[in-house]
């Protein structure tokens, strides 16, 4: 590693981040915020990803957890007075590993006192407009575009869309229900719904073509895809029979087709797999047609997302955020007769279809934090064995308070033009979780197994 890094784009990517991080600090220390350091020893709160685990030898059985960020200390410190907070700080969530995800990653974490989902809006933006300029020369227009959760869903088939290019996803269950095609008519009987993407100028893609995107659909659990070929006298393929004239002219009507489109469709009685599925193969279909500019940087703020989803492994109900979420005002009714309606105060920031961040208004009230443990199933017991220090910290008062992460290490990437984070790390780990240069993790003696009072006999037996 460290003779790769001595390549001229490696010392390029590591002074970029370099400049990325002071000019943070300086932005939030112009606006008056502090950085304040948080403790990388702290207590498990497993609701998210797995936690890393340190073991403590003066408390024997007892352990430390790495933190996955730190939210609930950030939120005692606006509890404490400091009304402004931030940090440029480590965090570690055990996970399978991709390319912008690592073991370990780097956040510029966030929090205010006393303001709206406006107000971070607002600073958040400046810090990107300003990171930009400085370090790109580039202007970026502010305020950036909002999208609702439920619309970057139905039309983008994904919560992180990327809006370089078009390829809509179109609703056509009212145009195809009339149809004698049993895959489409069986599946709208059972409430499920058929959407499409129309793929401009495509028609000339080959049988090979169109098998390969049958197959990479089904890797996002749809069943497959069916396709149609817009040509000069109405639409083309081999289950064209099962549309008549009458619902041909809909289908091209609703999907906005001209001649030498190729349209693709999936269909499932589940709508999120038919969003997802057709969320990815409109991204696919962008780099194959290589759509997306690689010099335009479209940022784009994704808000009301749900509060609450429900987990079939677990059989309840889980935050889609976090526990200290806050649900909309308007929707606090719905909490205890349709949980599932309720929207959150939660919002993401994403930059060509990559998440950098993202962020919520908090829960500030006690009776409200309570109910909202309730519905995640978290017994009183459990909530003050996990979140104690929290809930007797809300008795003394808590301000209205939210905040942001942001990821420094995919920021970091955007700004060099790198797809993987690890271009802007100095010392990243692989996808098994390893640095092969130090060669961790590694295995350690007897001695200090016996210290920490840990035995490996289940490693062994295995």
């Amino acid at each position: 590693r460290y003779l790769d890094l001595r390549k001229p784009q490696m010392q390029h990517n590591i002074l970029i981040r370099h400049k990325a991080v002071k000019l943070v600090r300086d932005y939030f220390d112009a606006l008056g915020f502090l950085e304040i350091e948080t403790p990388m020893l702290g207590k498990s709160t497993p609701e998210g990803a797995r936690d890393y685990l340190v073991p403590s030898r003066v408390n024997p059985g007892k352990f430390y957890a790495l933190p996955q960020s730190p939210q609930i200390l950030k939120q005692i410190c606006m509890i404490a007075g400091f009304d402004k907070y931030f940090q440029v700080v480590k965090c570690f969530r055990d996970e399978d590993l991709r390319t912008d995800r690592q073991p370990e990653f780097t956040q510029i974490d966030v929090e205010m006192s006393f303001i709206e989902q406006e107000d971070i809006f607002a600073v958040i933006e400046g810090l990107m407009k300003e990171m930009w300029k400085k370090i790109l020369n580039k202007d970026i227009k502010t305020p950036f575009k909002k999208l609702i959760y439920q619309e970057a869903m139905d039309k983008y088939g994904s919560d992180k869309p990327d809006l370089r290019f078009g390829l809509e996803l179109v609703d056509v269950t009212d145009a195809v229900k009339k149809s004698s095609f049993e895959v489409f008519t069986k599946i709208i009987k059972e409430k499920g719904k058929v959407k499409c993407i129309n793929a401009k100028k495509c028609a000339n893609f080959s049988r090979n073509d169109l098998d390969e995107l049958i197959e990479f659909v089904k890797i996002y659990d749809a069943k497959g895809m069916a396709w149609m070929k817009v040509a000069e006298k109405g639409l083309e393929s081999n289950i064209v029979k099962y549309f008549d004239e009458k619902v041909q002219k809909e289908l091209i009507k609703a999907a906005d087709a001209k001649k030498d489109d190729l349209l693709l469709f999936v269909a499932d009685h589940k709508h999120h797999i038919v969003d997802i599925a057709l969320g990815h193969l409109r991204n696919e279909l962008a780099r194959r047609l290589k759509l997306a500019d690689d010099k335009e940087h479209n940022f784009v703020w994704i808000t009301d997302f749900p509060l609450v989803e429900f987990d079939e492994d677990e059989q309840r109900h889980v935050a889609v955020h976090h526990p200290f979420t806050s649900p909309k005002d308007e929707d606090i009714k719905l909490l205890d007769s349709d949980v599932e309606k309720v929207r959150a105060k939660a919002y993401d920031i994403t930059l060509n279809g990559i998440e950098i961040g993202g962020g919520s208004i908090r829960i500030y009230k006690p009776e409200l934090q309570k109910k909202m443990f309730k519905i995640l199933g978290i017994s009183d017991k459990e909530a003050e064995k996990k979140f104690g220090f929290l809930i007797n910290a809300f008795k003394y008062g808590a301000p209205p308070h939210g905040g942001i992460a942001l990821g420094m290490d995919r920021i970091a990437a955007m700004l060099t033009g790198n797809t993987s984070i690890r271009e802007v790390i100095a010392f990243p780990k692989t996808k098994n979780a390893e640095d092969l240069m130090m060669e961790t993790p590694s295995e350690v003696d007897e001695k200090q197994l016996k210290e920490i009072n840990i035995k490996l006999d289940l490693v062994k037996k295995k």
